[in-house]
């Protein structure tokens, strides 16, 4: 009998799936392209209908188009899985998608609370009348699956621990908090914006309080805390209904407000996100730079959010992203000015008058009319950190001769300020230039292929049939990894495990999981050599440069000894 894997794979090819994605080009029988992983100018990225996977000679990233949708999406496997089944029509048996683990029981309970809160919308008269006077008609209030909570302390609680939800259950999906004598809902009185993963799983929630209830001392938006399937640094509302636009019109649209990113798709303007309760992170940027390098910044440049954001913009910048801001006249929000006379026009100006961020700064500055001297330091401040990190030479020199005779400041003087300013190696922990992408890359391979071996012998310890050596297995992975990785991989929380062993059961045959299993640890094997033999060469050239002969000498005879291991590998 077929897994769900092999049937989704029956159905859509590898070219298929990675041509919505990423633009590739012929290349003999196989095709090429930028590799969406990290930031390239030369196609490294290769993918083979025969083997129906990918290979990037740049990153090393590599897989199939479960592995690639899992990178690109920024979603585990269990969403990779729904996903594509949607895509192909593959039906999902109710036993694929039991309690299996923590998450899976978190995302029921978020789907039950989803549906819960929008049965409760129509109840609520003053909701309805609140959303129909911010312009929301019914079909987007039920696309973006809106809904409502009455101002009572339990409702969601005892609607969920009917359906059998444990107290830990509904307290893990950030629904209930807890007092000294029982449980609370997190939310009460409040119109519900259930936000969702790439894959369209619902995740966490923001609550707008309704004016009726507003007492001055509740935040007039309430979002979900951070669980284990909801991260809102990594996650951007509406991502799920726009990444097709966004790779349509090749550029994406940041708003800052759930209502604004709402209007502006029911307006359609359907390549559209927001952040979810924090600033602009370099996890966002990076989601969206997959998809298309250009963005536009669509709100108040003079609300916190904006300067927030001034490193991500770095990070933009720095991985060759066209960044542009959209200003709207007055301070309205986007959702504002939609609903005014023409809003649709006048948003669509917007956009089309945006500006390239630094052209952004220059013009700012400038209607200051600031002396002179205060005018080249604002310059120097405000605009030079940027145009800094911006990698082309040619774009660098367009800029400066720009700012030269806006500003009638010499272009040698800010060449020579240009020179000065430092550019930090990384924005916010991610790397503002390709090398740290290929090492996290490289980093995360591994740990994909632990978790794989992980979830096979996981999967065989638990089998009564049993058709590998647990303990030799075991002991390669040992032999492969070392003491210490492997105390921490064979102690991996239960989660983890779970997570890993249903992962297995879905992806491999279970006749053929030995032939699986030596294939995951001789690649396995391969990137621990791999690491070694990067490490050893640096020990090497470091030594040459002491002039410390002797240690370059054993250095050189170990390169060459894992080198040769790992031809043998290949």
């Amino acid at each position: 009998m077929s897994t769900p894997v092999e049937k989704i794979k029956e159905r859509l090819n590898i070219v298929d799936l990675l041509g919505t994605y990423i633009k590739l080009e012929k290349a003999g029988k196989n095709m090429k392209a930028r590799c969406p992983f990290h930031n390239e100018k030369t196609p490294s990225f290769f993918v083979s209908p025969d083997r129906d996977s990918y290979y990037c000679f740049g990153c090393g990233a590599k897989g199939d188009i479960f592995t690639f949708v899992q990178e690109f999406e920024g979603l585990d496997f269990f969403g990779a899985l729904k996903l594509l089944a949607e895509r192909t029509g593959v039906t999902l048996e109710r036993t694929d998608f039991e309690k299996k683990d923590e998450k899976e029981a978190i995302f029921n309970a978020l789907e039950a609370a989803t549906q819960f809160f929008e049965s409760n919308l129509p109840k609520s008269n003053s909701a309805v009348k609140y959303l129909e006077k911010r312009g929301l008609t019914e079909k987007t209030i039920k696309d973006w699956r809106i809904g409502f909570v009455a101002d009572d302390w339990r409702t969601l609680y005892d609607y969920l621990a009917a359906r059998k939800f444990s107290d830990s259950e509904i307290e893990q999906a950030g629904l209930i908090k807890r007092n000294e004598r029982s449980f609370y809902d997190r939310f009460r009185g409040r119109i519900m914006f259930p936000i969702r993963d790439s894959a369209g799983r619902v995740v966490a929630f923001t609550g707008r309080i309704l004016p009726e209830n507003d007492d001055g001392k509740s935040a007039k938006y309430l979002n979900s805390p951070e669980t284990a399937v909801f991260n809102k640094s990594r996650i951007l509302y509406g991502f799920d209904l726009a990444k097709l636009a966004i790779k349509k019109f090749d550029y994406s649209v940041i708003v800052e407000g759930q209502m604004d990113i709402i209007m502006c798709h029911q307006a359609g303007f359907q390549n559209v996100v927001a952040t979810s309760g924090t600033a602009l992170t370099p996890e966002h940027l990076t989601l969206l730079r997959r998809i298309s390098n250009r963005v536009i910044m669509a709100f108040d440049a003079d609300k916190a959010g904006f300067a927030a954001a001034t490193k991500a913009w770095q990070l933009a910048l720095s991985l060759g992203m066209e960044v542009k801001i959209a200003e709207f006249k007055d301070g309205k929000d986007p959702a504002d000015v939609i609903l005014s006379t023409d809003g649709k026009e006048k948003f669509k100006e917007a956009l089309k008058d945006s500006m390239h961020i630094i052209d952004f700064y220059l013009a700012k500055i400038l209607a200051e009319k600031l002396e002179p001297r205060k005018l080249g330091k604002e310059v120097q401040e405000k605009i030079l950190p940027f145009l800094a990190i911006i990698e082309s030479s040619i774009e660098k020199s367009h800029f400066v001769k720009k700012i030269a005779e806006k500003t009638g400041i010499s272009e040698a003087a800010i060449w020579e300020d240009l020179k000065k300013v430092k550019v930090e190696p990384g924005v916010d922990g991610v790397g503002t230039k390709s090398g740290n992408f290929d090492n996290k890359t490289a980093i995360d391979r591994v740990d994909s292929i632990e978790r794989r071996v992980l979830g096979v012998i996981g999967w065989q310890e638990k089998d009564t049939e049993k058709l590998i050596d647990i303990q030799t297995s075991k002991q390669k992975v040992r032999e492969i990894i070392g003491g210490e990785n492997f105390k921490k991989w064979e102690t991996a929380p239960v989660q983890v495990i779970n997570e890993a062993i249903f992962e297995a059961e879905q992806y491999y045959e279970k006749k053929k999981i030995q032939a699986v299993l030596d294939e995951l640890l001789m690649e396995l094997e391969k990137e621990y050599v791999k690491r070694e033999l990067a490490r050893t060469m640096s020990e090497m050239i470091k030594a040459e440069k002491e002039k410390d002969l002797k240690k370059r000498d054993i250095m050189a005879g170990l390169c060459n000894e894992l080198t040769k291991r790992l031809a043998k590998l290949k």
